[in-house]
């Protein structure tokens, strides 16, 4: 996964459980903060997303638990592209949950698609955008999808 798009994250005291490891939601946050950061690394930032009055609505999120993480561990999380739409109306990114031991932690799914957040209905997003999805890395298992949005 080394040519995946990853950022180590360093674990919260106050995203581990009373069983001393990282609660549930907390792997559904990291997820979404590295998404975040991908984006913002590619020129997408919060306020290119007002300017095309877009934003991301989750479909879906899953989790597969594969290892504990506790405070101690060292994580890096990683994002690659499994699925999209011709005009990246819809996509989805898989994380890898890494120890620095090498050891897969867990696995995280998302579908997503654009809203316009003024019609507040599905959207396509601008050509800016879909370059963007264009340098992402697709996962080895990409598929492509059928555009759903009706114009």
């Amino acid at each position: 996964m080394s040519s995946a798009f990853a950022r180590k994250i360093q674990i919260r005291w106050a995203d581990i459980d009373v069983n001393q490891h990282l609660r549930h939601s907390a792997y559904y946050d990291y997820g979404a903060a590295v998404r975040m950061m991908f984006l913002r690394e590619m020129g997408l930032t919060a306020n290119k997303l007002q300017e095309f009055h877009l934003g991301p609505v989750l479909f879906r999120e899953e989790a597969i638990f594969k290892r504990e993480i506790t405070i101690e561990d060292g994580i890096t999380l990683d994002l690659v592209l499994t699925k999209a739409s011709s005009d990246y109306g819809r996509w989805s990114f898989r994380h890898n949950f890494i120890k620095d031991d090498g050891s897969l932690a867990a696995i995280v799914n998302v579908d997503v698609a654009w809203i316009d957040i003024v019609k507040r209905k599905l959207a396509v997003p601008d050509p800016f955008i879909q370059d963007i999805f264009n340098r992402a890395i697709k996962a080895e298992d990409f598929q492509a999808v059928p555009a759903q949005i009706k114009s």
